[in-house]
């Protein structure tokens, strides 16, 4: 049996808010693929709250010790298919699989390679931004490696943050530029045409 469109699982550890662009952008008819499941690594994550709403499927696969963590997510990943990996505010190193080598992105809210690695997400990246002194930042969409916010560069996108006096405003300009480059990154990686 064919399938309508390409199946993502979307991989998260908090708010949701990329999860819930990235619904948008499948209810407006503007993303054409499926997604197959939501995998969070805490249940009390938000973004789960935002996944039963939207009426995905979802599971937790909480990391333990003793235990390969990796290997379950992956495991459940497998189990429907997915075509592509999306992390979306998801926080743990995985360990990339064989079989999904050059098929797990990554948004990241900088101009990698700088302002990236462990320790560096969300607020963390723009107040160290900011505290460079920066002019311009943006964002990056990568195939994820074995290594924290590594692995070749999909696409980036810039944006001016010279006028921005908070951290807080320069998230709010990241964000808006992240909104667009992931879907564009993952029709990219899809090779699906653009709407």
């Amino acid at each position: 049996m064919g399938r309508s469109f390409p199946r993502v699982a979307v991989l998260i550890s908090g708010a949701g808010t990329t999860l819930q662009n990235l619904i948008d952008e499948i209810a407006a008819g503007t993303l054409a693929v499926e997604i197959a499941l939501v995998v969070s690594n805490r249940a009390d994550a938000y973004g789960m709250v935002r996944a039963a709403a939207a009426g995905l499927p979802t599971v937790v696969v909480e990391p333990a010790p003793a235990t390969d963590f990796s290997g379950r997510v992956f495991r459940e990943v497998r189990r429907v298919e997915a075509d592509l990996v999306l992390c979306a505010g998801w926080l743990k190193l995985l360990t990339i699989p064989a079989d999904f080598r050059r098929r797990v992105l990554n948004i990241h809210p900088s101009l990698l390679p700088e302002f990236g690695g462990k320790g560096m997400y969300g607020r963390h990246v723009h107040e160290a931004v900011m505290a460079a002194k920066r002019r311009v930042s943006g964002c990056t969409v990568h195939y994820v490696d074995d290594e924290y916010d590594h692995g070749p560069i999909l696409l980036q996108r810039e944006v001016s943050i010279a006028d921005c006096t908070t951290v807080e405003q320069i998230a709010a300009r990241v964000f808006d530029a992240e909104r667009h480059a992931y879907p564009d990154a993952i029709r990219l990686a899809l090779g699906l045409t653009t709407s």
